[in-house]
């Protein structure tokens, strides 16, 4: 069984996910971690838990989903894990930092891991995520599920009753609504949604009530 710890992070209240099985192995997904005590309450959970941390995964290079990807790097050696149609974004996160949100960003960047594909599977303990891509928010957007807990962590592509936005550079309101309609809508009813900000939802509810799956 998946146990799922959510960080709340930084100013735009993203959402950091420390994925672990009874293994003990780990994952965290989009570490956001801005603000020191944000970093050390995340280190300190894994370390407190005793956890053993495996993967860095990234839905989006977005810096508001990668804030904390140095802390992690540092602290457990783990290079961020994106696909590579948002290399551009990931590489230099002090450049994005300027360039789109207008503010001072001088940690540093750690270098890049593997490159993430369509269907692939990531493992860690005794479950295995598939990776999705859903382009839309960023070209190289992906969504992480699995199957066997029906849980789906969706980025910025889907949020309680809402999507992610499209007027970013290289983003794709077109790919974005085929991500959600063709891959997101796709999955079981009830598989739960673990999105990039906000609270929890599943496919049911979005397949019913959100008016860009409809």
């Amino acid at each position: 069984m998946l146990n799922i710890k959510t960080f709340v992070c930084n100013m735009l209240q993203e959402n950091t996910y420390v994925v672990n099985d009874e293994s003990l192995e780990c994952i965290i997904i989009d570490c956001g971690a801005y603000y020191d005590n944000e970093r050390l309450s995340i280190v300190n959970y894994i370390n407190d838990n005793h956890l053993k941390p495996v993967h860095l995964l990234c839905t989006h290079g977005h810096l508001d989903h990668c804030f904390g990807n140095d802390s992690i790097y540092d602290s457990f050696g783990l290079l961020p894990e994106i696909h590579a149609a948002d290399e551009f974004l990931a590489c230099d996160l002090t450049e994005q930092a300027n360039t789109m949100f207008g503010m001072p960003y001088n940690r540093p960047t750690p270098p890049l891991g593997r490159f993430l594909e369509d269907n692939q599977i990531v493992e860690f303990g005794n479950h295995q995520f598939q990776v999705l891509h859903t382009p839309g928010h960023t070209p190289g957007g992906v969504s992480f599920y699995c199957s066997d807990e029906k849980v789906v962590f969706t980025g910025d592509t889907l949020f309680r009753m809402s999507v992610g936005r499209t007027d970013f550079e290289r983003g794709s309101w077109e790919d974005l609504l085929n991500s959600l309609r063709t891959v997101i809508s796709s999955l079981p009813d009830d598989t739960i949604v673990y999105s990039g900000h906000g609270p929890l939802t599943n496919i049911k509810q979005e397949k019913n009530m959100n008016p860009y799956l409809l």
